[in-house]
Parts: C-alpha cells; sequence; structure tokens
C-alpha cells in the first residue's frame, strides 16, 4: 500500500528515522552504563516497545495499570509503573500483571505502600517500589533529606515489598542550552545527598531512575543515576525539535490530512482537529499554533476545533486547494497517539506497517 491510499487523519511513522532514534538512545545507554526502562505512553504500542526490549531496554515504563496490561503483550522482563496505584481492584489488576513480569512501583507516601503490601501478601506476589523524591518539577515526590528517609524506612518495614531504589523527573528542564545544564547538575547535587543520606541511614539504592527525552543524551552528567526512562525519543515532535533535543530530521511522527475548505481568502481549513492532534501548547511558551506544516512551513496551524484545524496561509509561498495532503509535526506526539486507533509505518512513499494503538485510552 502507498501513502497515497491513506485515509486522512493518518499518523505516519517514518521507520528509518524511528530506527535511527531507536539505535541512537541504545547506543548511548550502553556506551555510558546506565540502565534505559522506555516510558511507552508515547507509542502504546506492544509491537514498538518490543523493539526497545530487543534493542536492550531492562524493562518498559507505564503509567497506568491498564498500560501495564496491555505492555505484557511485549513480553517485558519488568514493568516500572511510575505512578501511584490506589484502589483494592486495579491493586489486584496490577497482582496478575506480576504473575507475568516483574512489577515496581513509583510512590511518595506509606498510604500506598500499604494498600500495596496487603494486595501483594493476599496475591502472593511480591512488588518492588521506588521511593520518589522531589526535584524540581513540584508534581509528585517527597522533598530529598529525612522525608525521603522516612518513606524508605516505612516501605522496609512492609511485608510483599522490596525497597529498590528512588526515582525523580526532572520535567522542569526542557532543553540543552547552559541554563538547562545548570539545572541538571544543580538536581545531580541534590540526588547525589539525598542518595547520601539514606546510604547513612543503612539504605543502598539499587535503581535511581530518573531522566526523560529533553535530558536523554546529558545522562551521563548526572552521576547519581543509574537509569533513564525517556518516552517521546522514539519519535520526537515539535516540543523536542522546539527545545533544541533533537532536529527536524529526527521527527518520525507526523500527521498525514487534507485540506477539505479554502472558502475564506488566506485560510485553509484540515480535516483533523483537537480530536486528532490534542490542544497542546509548546513547552517553549508563546503562540507558535499546534503543529509544523511540513510541505509548507510558512502556514500557521493557529487554532482548531473538534475536527477542523485553522492553517493561516497568508504567508505561504504556495496556494492551496480542495484536496491537497499536508504532513504536520505535531506539538506533543504522546497526546496524538493516544487519540489514534492505528499508526502506519512508512518508508518512502509506502506503508510498511500497521500498528493498533492497543494502550490508547487505557487511563485506570
Amino acid at each position: 500500500m502507498r501513502i497515497t491510499d491513506l485515509e486522512t487523519p493518518a499518523l505516519l511513522i517514518d521507520l528509518d528515522i524511528m530506527e535511527r532514534n531507536l539505535r541512537r538512545a541504545a547506543e548511548y545507554t550502553r556506551a555510558h552504563h546506565l540502565r534505559l526502562r522506555p516510558h511507552t505512553k508515547t507509542h502504546k504500542t506492544p509491537a514498538l516497545a518490543r523493539r526497545q526490549l530487543d534493542l536492550g531496554a531492562v524493562g518498559l515504563t507505564v503509567a497506568k495499570v491498564g498500560e501495564a496490561e496491555v505492555m505484557l503483550g511485549a513480553q517485558p522482563p519488568d514493568l516500572l509503573v511510575a505512578y501511584p496505584i490506589i484502589g483494592r481492584s486495579k491493586i489486584e489488576r496490577l497482582a496478575e500483571v506480576a504473575r507475568h513480569a516483574r512489577v515496581t512501583v513509583a510512590l511518595d507516601n506509606l498510604v500506598v505502600a500499604r494498600g500495596l503490601s496487603e494486595g501483594a501478601c493476599q496475591g502472593q506476589v511480591k512488588f518492588g517500589l521506588l521511593a520518589e523524591m522531589e526535584a524540581g518539577f513540584n508534581r509528585v515526590g517527597v522533598a530529598p533529606g529525612g522525608d525521603l528517609v522516612k518513606l524508605v524506612q516505612g516501605i522496609a518495614s512492609l511485608p510483599g515489598l522490596t525497597w529498590e531504589g528512588v526515582i525523580f523527573y526532572p520535567g522542569q528542564i526542557h532543553g540543552v542550552d547552559k541554563g538547562s545544564l545548570n539545572e541538571l547538575h544543580a538536581v545531580d547535587e541534590l540526588l547525589q545527598d539525598a542518595l547520601g543520606e539514606l546510604r547513612r541511614a543503612g539504605f543502598e539504592a539499587r535503581v535511581v531512575s530518573g531522566g526523560s527525552t529533553p535530558t536523554l543524551y546529558q545522562s551521563h552528567l548526572m552521576t547519581g543515576m543509574n537509569e533513564i526512562r525517556p518516552g517521546t525519543y522514539i519519535f520526537n515532535d515539535k516540543n523536542t525539535w522546539a527545545t533544541s533535543a533533537c532536529g527536524l530530521e529526527d521527527c518520525a511522527a507526523t500527521m498525514l490530512v487534507t485540506v477539505v475548505s479554502t472558502a475564506r481568502p488566506g485560510q485553509a481549513i484540515i480535516d483533523g482537529g483537537s480530536k486528532t492532534f490534542s490542544s497542546d501548547q509548546l513547552n517553549t511558551g508563546g503562540d507558535a499554533g499546534f503543529g509544523y506544516v511540513v510541505e509548507e512551513p510558512q502556514a500557521a496551524f493557529t487554532k482548531m476545533n473538534e475536527e477542523h484545524g485553522f492553517l493561516d496561509i497568508r504567508r505561504a509561498a504556495r496556494e492551496f486547494s480542495i484536496g491537497d495532503r499536508l504532513r504536520i509535526l505535531p506539538n506533543h506526539v504522546c497526546t496524538a497517539v493516544n487519540l489514534q486507533e492505528k499508526l502506519y509505518g512508512i518508508r518512502g512513499e509506502l506503508v510498511e506497517q500497521e500498528w493498533c494503538v492497543e494502550g490508547r485510552g487505557k487511563l485506570r
């Protein structure tokens, strides 16, 4: 099948670029003796997770139990649920997952830990736990120091659980400029101090898990960390490109759309809106629109309704006609993927592979 045979909107994955992204990350982590445990939130597809494992990933990261259940299809040796799991039914489901793969959960409080302990004992399984430390993003995680030590002490006292180490997320660091690298060093100092306090309390972290796609190739600068969990790197997106964490040539995912109206002068309407792209803005701020039009960079993707995308074409060098097909690099590929039923792997003008997005909508 050729790309021209696809109905639109359709999310295209350039296989050459994706494969290069995967190899580069695998080679980098091997060279720097880092464990790679990619987050599957970006592709939500077991077949792609299997590719990551085959290239040396030690396991997979997910956010929800439903994603963990789906990712068993990739036959991972280890699953990290990087999210606090609350509720009996969810813990029972997670115990079932733990019969098929080793399961580790990240948390920042003993309420969640006690629920997991009870569920592990009732289900006759073991859960590994990572204590979540706040490292500047101000989302979840206890303060490094005494609070982190108390959390680890509490985890260590509970049956059915094994404390594995520490987890953090430097989500406040978006770029690779001098300021971002200074922030990275500051987080590393915070981390080193926290690990030292744990050591003095008698706890040696086997796993120190952090990282992100924007900081992926600077991960070796954080000497206290031995595991990274990037997700977006497999495809990259306009956000990753805008923060100089990748080049345009490293962006594998584009949305194929069709121009459906040119009735208003200076405007073209495409058949993809917020139910196709999501309404995420760029991390860099400003009014940068909702995506990059590959065929005409001077066309600005300025507005969306649910099924309509608005292109401002007043500065465009080309004419736009009904039926024209365009490729648009989305701002945030993770949310765009979650809105799709299928991904289409392309090489040149040929569609080589189709994947069902099995993890879409798995929010529980």
